[in-house]
This record gives structure tokens, C-alpha cells and sequence, in this order.
């Protein structure tokens, strides 16, 4: 997959993941893109071992988003609690 499709994973992966995570974000779009692109990564990375299989295929494949909708919400948990101790 090239940049542009790994930025629109991101950006739709991203908004996914805070769609389904409630609360308040820090953050706009770009924060949204970076998590959801970050969050494509890891749960690939962690599809491959954990499960032994290559989860990202390609744009259209269900494992890809899915892989990287559940890897958007880690990554976003994991913000939300680093950001979260800095704001008052």
C-alpha cells in the first residue's frame, strides 16, 4: 500500500476509534490521522504476533481495517491516559 492509502486508513481508522471510545480528546484531525496511522501499525504488528498472521493485506481487505480500528483504540487509550495527567 502507498502513503495516501496509509493516510486515509489512518484518518478513517482514527475517527472509527474515536467514534467508539467515549470521552473527551485532546487533538484535531492531524492527532486523529497520526493515532488511527500509528494504530494501523501496531494492530498489524500485533495480529502477526499474536495470531501468526499477516493482518495487513491491502486497502480492501476486512483484516485491514479491523487491524487497525482495534490498534486506533489502544493507541488512543494510551494517549488519552498520557495527555490526560498533564491537563488541569
Amino acid at each position: 500500500m502507498g502513503i495516501i492509502a496509509w493516510v486515509l486508513i489512518g484518518l478513517i481508522a482514527g475517527a472509527i476509534a474515536k467514534a467508539l471510545t467515549p470521552g473527551k480528546d485532546p487533538g484535531g484531525c492531524l492527532v486523529t490521522m497520526l493515532i488511527g496511522i500509528v494504530g494501523g501499525l501496531l494492530g498489524g504488528w500485533l495480529g502477526k504476533v499474536i495470531f501468526g498472521v499477516h493482518s495487513i493485506n491491502g486497502f480492501f481487505h476486512l483484516s485491514t481495517w479491523i487491524a487497525a480500528i482495534v490498534g486506533s483504540v489502544i493507541v488512543l487509550l494510551l494517549y488519552r491516559l498520557l495527555t490526560g495527567r498533564r491537563s488541569r
